[in-house]
């Protein structure tokens, strides 16, 4: 009988080896073409693993183990009969939406077959199965705001699977009862670093070793950029449909002041410096896996409207795990926004082999002398982090202070950082 060898596909240049994060289906499942059998972890990214052909399903690796690129991760037997009870694939592939409601029914007869609990004796003294969830798992829990161990798993060892959740919320699921917080248990669990959590500590590490890291703060009147997305944020997304975000300001703002300070554009390569004529800007985001940075490429050409429509794409496809190893790649600069978790002040880590990172936080109403009085404004404390190697104290404390300048007078954005006044009198 034929059988298919599924091999581990390349997630992107220079990996060679991949981690299963999750098995999606079980030993001896059939399975169709195109499903989604398993989630596979790199140093870069999550990605999905698609099933290549239909059929019954042998697994060849287990959950955590590290398989090179180009190794057998399954096999799948292509002459197995479809189950009796299993749906028929859609006839129309060009229907995108119809395979949708035929796939989330189908985990719902699964529910209740498996709640013979091979989870129970895991759980000592827990009203629910305990069991790790799934990352497409915490996702769809988070999505629907059901805290960790509400879930009966149904996985191996009690495992909580995506389809748990959503035959659960099927169901009607009352989160009310569930009780939240500490439960009183003392029992501890050891789970293994994800291949991604442990390349960013590997980097993390390397960038406090290898580089001469140093920070520089200012502080930001954020009333000129509030009263002007004010003014016209209704007009700005009926006209592009997106926001009009601080982000989008400060990307501009950067892009303008990396032209005049090329230094912090710039990276070491062995004895030489790397100069780059373009800004590919890294925007740090928040996901399920952890914190991602997608690159917003040559930001330095975008409008507004443009970078901010950018920038809302990337974010919606890390949120859904969907960021692929190319839209992380590169970068030549890196913002990061710790504002929106409520953080007042921090020192970013450099993103290599990069050699600057910016920092916003959170705005706050403070006393500021204007004019010689006392006003109340919302200011922001901005941090940029840089390689002393490259960058030197002149060039940052001149970066950091032009973009200040540009948020505080946004019209500086159209002229490379200056007034109208300044151009016109060509100062």
């Amino acid at each position: 009988m034929p059988i298919l060898e599924m091999k581990v596909p390349s997630p992107g240049e220079s990996i060679s080896e991949v981690e299963i994060a999750t098995w999606l289906v079980s030993d001896g499942d059939y399975v169709e073409k195109d499903q989604a059998i398993a989630e596979v972890d790199s140093d870069k990214a999550t990605l999905e693993l698609p099933a290549e052909a239909a059929g019954v399903i042998t697994l060849k690796a287990e959950e955590g183990d590290a398989v090179a690129v180009g190794d057998v991760c399954c096999l799948i037997d292509t002459d197995a009969e479809r189950p009796a009870g299993a749906a028929a694939p859609a006839p129309t592939p060009e229907a995108a939406p119809a395979p949708a409601p035929a796939a989330t029914p189908a985990p719902a007869p699964a529910a209740p077959a498996p709640a013979p609990t091979p989870a129970a004796p895991a759980t000592t003294g827990a009203s629910h199965a305990a069991g790790h969830a799934s990352p497409a798992a915490r996702k769809a829990m988070a999505d629907a705001g059901l805290p960790a161990g509400s879930i009966q798993g149904t996985g191996r060892d009690g495992r909580v699977l995506k389809q748990d959740v959503l035959a659960a919320l099927a169901a009607g699921f009352d989160a009310s009862n569930v009780r939240s917080g500490w439960s009183g248990s003392r029992e501890t669990r050891r789970e293994k670093m994800s291949m991604l959590r442990r390349k960013v500590a590997e980097r993390l590490v390397s960038v406090k070793n290898e580089t001469a890291m140093l920070t520089t703060f200012n502080e930001v009147d954020m009333k000129p950029v509030m009263d002007l997305r004010k003014k016209h944020k209704d007009a700005f997304r009926e006209q592009f449909g997106v926001g009009l975000g601080f982000m989008g300001f400060f990307t501009k703002a950067v892009t303008t002041a990396l032209a005049e300070f090329p230094a912090i554009n710039a990276q070491i390569d062995g004895k030489e410096l790397i100069y780059h004529d373009y800004a590919d800007v890294c925007i740090a985001v928040s996901s399920p896996k952890g914190l991602m940075v997608p690159v917003v490429r040559n930001a330095e050409t975008m409008s507004l409207a443009e970078i901010e429509a950018e920038i809302k794409r990337l974010a919606i496809r890390a949120r859904d795990g969907e960021l692929t190893v190319d839209e992380m790649q590169g970068g030549t600069f890196t913002i990061t926004n710790g504002g929106v978790f409520g953080s007042m002040l921090s020192t970013p880590i450099i993103n290599p082999p990069q050699s600057a990172i910016l920092g916003m936080h959170n705005i706050v109403e403070r006393p500021v002398a204007i004019d010689g009085k006392v006003e109340i404004r919302p200011i922001m404390y901005v941090a940029l982090s840089y390689d002393h190697r490259i960058v030197d104290g002149k060039e940052s404390v001149g970066f950091l202070y032009m973009i200040k300048e540009m948020i505080e007078n946004p019209e500086r954005m159209l002229f490379g950082g200056k007034t109208p006044t300044e151009v016109l009198l060509g100062l």
